[in-house]
């Protein structure tokens, strides 16, 4: 196979590397292009740009493959706590037993935020979105460490930054989640893990013991890692292309949450429990009807289906299992629940979805297992916001360590020519 590709224009004949990855992927390398041809390309939603060569995360869309730094994500999911798989994001390899303890107490060390940050969180009105609150939040953090700041930080005030985001992510997620229902916001407790710190947090009560599922546990520990990473996604890109500016971590990771708000990216398994209170207010829960009406293309079908994966997206397959278990062991009777079984039986066995392979995807059993852990549908972004930031602090590291330049996609101008500018007499 030829490692070149040879583009012919005006007459003239143009040679570009091709660039192959580890898992024979292939890219055209176009950085001389337009000084060499005067060209740009045109990739509407950049679906065929590769921006950048990474070491973090393998996809597959089309064979339904998701792998972290190599290792399968069902793996990950089944063996692995999330706080290792942070590690193995950031850091490049799983830890050694020593490793993980020493990561555990130095993240258990930095869960407490300055009391001075809560007066700004006390601020908000109670009726905020959530991801707005997470995104302020974000960005106030960098007011607290000026020395996070600085672009061009050593590597140890660098992981310092990285342990303090990562330890108080899973605190301003449940203060978020407490001032909403009005409840006293709870401080963190040493004694208690990564995941069951934060659930601790979010669902404890000031009046009384704690005492932690085990199945919540490991189904927010598994939720956690799935949404760990995923490629360069909208938000990923963000904190990368933000991040190319040389702007603190803090930052960057508020641009990726403000990415993330959208309904097209992490709002997705929020507008999966809306369209089932939809399909329970207006339908009068008749799942029949409503594929029908997806057939006859009268509405849409949210949470079936990935822009990238053209197979069964991986993250739901391991999902399915865990929400089955879930709703199994936890007792838990909804109509909503009942409704999204009964869509998800019918779709999957309905040959209009499975010929064009329009599964159920992570967002709607995320949204599935969030409602019946008890989270209210505005707080699911933030969760999947916890559950990505080391994906999008892993990504952030590898740019900055990579010395990419500041991004500057280009354009294709459309507007009016040049034309000459009129006294305000000559306008009609």
């Amino acid at each position: 196979m030829s490692n070149k590709v040879t583009l012919q224009y005006a007459d003239k004949s143009y040679e570009f590397p091709v660039l192959t990855g580890t898992e024979n992927e292939s890219a055209i390398e176009i950085a001389k292009l337009r000084a060499q041809t005067g060209l740009i390309t045109f990739d509407e939603g950049f679906r065929n740009t590769g921006s950048t060569v990474s070491n973090i995360t393998f996809l597959d869309g089309e064979k339904g493959i998701l792998r972290y730094r190599g290792y399968d994500i069902d793996d990950l999911a089944n063996k692995a706590s999330f706080v290792e798989v942070a590690y193995l994001l950031i850091y490049g390899e799983l830890p050694t037993a020593a490793q993980l303890k020493a990561y555990e107490e130095e993240l258990t060390m930095h869960t407490l935020v300055h009391e001075n940050l809560k007066k700004v969180f006390d601020v908000f009105p109670s009726g905020s979105h959530p991801m707005g609150q997470l995104m302020t939040m974000m960005s106030c953090l960098s007011s607290f460490y000026p020395n996070s700041l600085n672009p061009n930080s050593n590597p140890d005030e660098t992981n310092l930054t990285i342990s303090r985001l990562l330890a108080k992510m899973p605190t301003i997620c449940a203060m978020i989640q407490k001032k909403g229902k009005g409840h006293p916001v709870l401080y963190p407790q040493n004694k208690y893990d990564y995941v069951t710190n934060f659930l601790y947090m979010t669902f404890g009560n000031v009046s009384e013991e704690f005492v932690a599922d085990p199945v919540v546990v490991d189904a927010m520990n598994k939720l956690l890692i799935l949404h760990a990473d995923h490629e360069q996604n909208c938000s990923t890109s963000t904190v990368r292309i933000v991040g190319s500016s040389h702007a603190n971590l803090y930052a960057s990771i508020a641009a990726g949450v403000a990415a993330l708000w959208g309904p097209r990216h992490g709002g997705a398994n929020q507008e999966v429990l809306e369209m089932l209170e939809g399909i329970r207010d207006n339908d009068n829960g008749d799942v029949k009807k409503v594929l029908q009406e997806v057939k006859d293309k009268k509405r849409l079908l949210m949470g079936f289906g990935h822009r990238v994966y053209r197979n069964f997206d991986p993250r739901a397959k391991i999902l399915k299992a865990s929400c089955d278990s879930i709703l199994s062991k936890l007792g838990k009777t909804d109509p909503l629940l009942n409704i999204a079984m009964e869509l998800e039986a019918a779709a999957l066995n309905d040959p209009y979805f499975v010929e064009r392979k329009l599964y159920p995807n992570v967002d709607f059993y995320s949204g599935i297992i969030y409602k019946a852990l008890g989270f209210p549908t505005q707080m699911f972004t933030v969760l999947f916001a916890l559950g990505r930031l080391p994906g999008w602090i892993a990504q952030w590291k590898e740019m900055r360590e990579h010395k990419e330049d500041i991004g500057r996609p280009r354009q294709v101008y459309n507007g009016p020519a040049q034309r000459s500018f009129p006294s305000i007499a000559d306008r009609k």
